[in-house]
């Protein structure tokens, strides 16, 4: 899963902890007899800083044996293919940045060390061990639990009476519906990418679906449960409110997400905006207040769960010679005074349990559904894969331009992602 990401910096910031150097796992001594740890990641230069550099450095002080060498690379294709390639000859880093994703297919590879020892790994959420795990081992270490959400101009809502953000599905009729009336602006839901759409499916369905069946993704990988049979009330949801007018698909789908409904946001546009909490850092700079909550989902009087994407992850080659430095660089980022930097950069939820609360107020909201158990996880390492998601994008554009309707759509749906489980 890739989206649009985050605020940027300079690479310049990473020199201040060792030049950048050629990856490779090979033995890593050097002149001053230090043990030589290669590290690589699409985060922590170039357009996404992510604090990498300080919490690098800290480590590099704590650890005055160990000559840290990271190297930034640039993210999506160009990361996908360098470590690849790395990977087949070799040569890649000791430790290397993944996601659910790169952990399933490199682990099947057998490209990360099992990681399942660590005393850390007792500590991620019991819902998140599986994103972090091929075959019931432990292949990386997580840095982050990115929420997605919905972003609410409190301002606009309170030009049309509304007091705060709607907490279920029947409040977010009637908040829409007061909007209309009053002439604000409403819901955008800009769908040209076509993640728009499947954000808003699957973040009702953290309410609707998994709050009554936790382990959905796993039944249906089981053949138990299907689309057709779960799913009717997310996508229902989507069609009330193009029915109700506070939508106009057919403009939706041909709006850009970033390029448009984003800068429409914080330009006071639209009234709510949903989108993952890597978009904090550009909304924070609107004039309006803002509110970040789960999608309220859920009948009146339910409390809605949040979704949460699992986002970076460290993992270890296989093949490294430095296992000790590597196991104590993890082992640095998972205590929750060194991760901080981090989550705060990424304005994200800690990945492990008994963590506390997550710092940034924007996330009070979401993040107090997590602590209570009220939450679920973007559905990136099963059947929500590249190639069907891809799909399911462009099944549910079919549905916003009214080509479909909901029976024939989830059918649609589940085809395309039987062929990804």
């Amino acid at each position: 899963m890739i989206f649009s990401r985050r605020s940027f910096a300079a690479l310049s910031a990473l020199l201040m902890i060792a030049p950048v150097a050629a990856c490779g796992s090979g033995d890593s001594g050097s002149a001053d007899g230090k043990v030589t740890l290669k590290v690589a990641g699409w985060k922590g230069g170039g357009a996404e800083p992510a604090n990498v550099a300080e919490i690098n450095a800290a480590f590099a002080k704590a650890n005055p044996d160990i000559n840290l060498e990271f190297s930034y690379v640039p993210p999506n294709d160009v990361y996908q293919q360098k470590l690849q390639s790395q990977l087949l000859a070799g040569n890649a880093p000791d430790v290397f940045m993944a996601d659910p994703q790169k952990v399933q297919a490199w682990g099947k590879s057998g490209y990360l060390a099992d990681l399942s020892s660590q005393g850390w790994a007792g500590g991620v959420a019991d819902k998140l061990k599986p994103y972090v795990s091929y075959q019931d081992k432990v292949l990386a270490a997580p840095m982050e639990l990115s929420p997605v959400g919905v972003f609410v101009n409190l301002d606009l809502l309170a030009k049309a009476g509304v007091t705060k953000p709607p907490a279920d599905f029947p409040g977010m009729l009637s908040t829409l519906a007061a909007l209309k009336a009053k002439g604000q602006p409403g819901l955008a839901l800009p769908d040209a990418q076509g993640f728009m759409a499947e954000f808003v499916l699957l973040m009702s369905a953290a309410t609707t679906v998994y709050q009554q069946t936790p382990d959905w993704d796993q039944q249906f990988t089981a053949g138990k449960v299907t689309f057709p049979g779960s799913y009717q009330e997310p996508l229902n949801q989507l069609k009330q409110i193009g029915d109700g007018g506070y939508v106009d698909f057919k403009s939706a789908v041909g709006t850009d997400e970033s390029t448009t409904g984003q800068p429409d946001f914080i330009a006071g546009k639209s009234a709510m905006f949903p989108g993952g909490a890597w978009l904090a850092a550009a909304i924070s700079k609107a004039s309006f207040k803002t509110a970040f909550i789960p999608w309220p989902g859920g009948a009146a009087g339910a409390d809605p769960s949040v979704l949460l994407f699992p986002g970076t992850m460290w993992a270890v080659n296989a093949k490294t010679k430095q296992s000790d430095a590597a196991h104590k660089y993890l082992d640095f980022w998972a205590r929750s005074a060194n991760l901080a930097p981090y989550l705060k950069a990424e304005v994200a939820i800690s990945p492990f349990k008994d963590a506390g609360a997550a710092a940034d107020p924007l996330l009070e909201t979401m993040a107090a559904a997590y602590t209570a158990g009220r939450y679920t996880l973007f559905p990136s390492n099963s059947w929500d894969l590249a190639d069907p998601e891809t799909k399911i994008r462009s099944i549910l554009q079919g549905f916003l331009l009214g080509k479909t309707d909901v029976p024939a759509t989830l059918q649609a749906i589940q085809s395309a992602a039987s062929a990804g489980s």
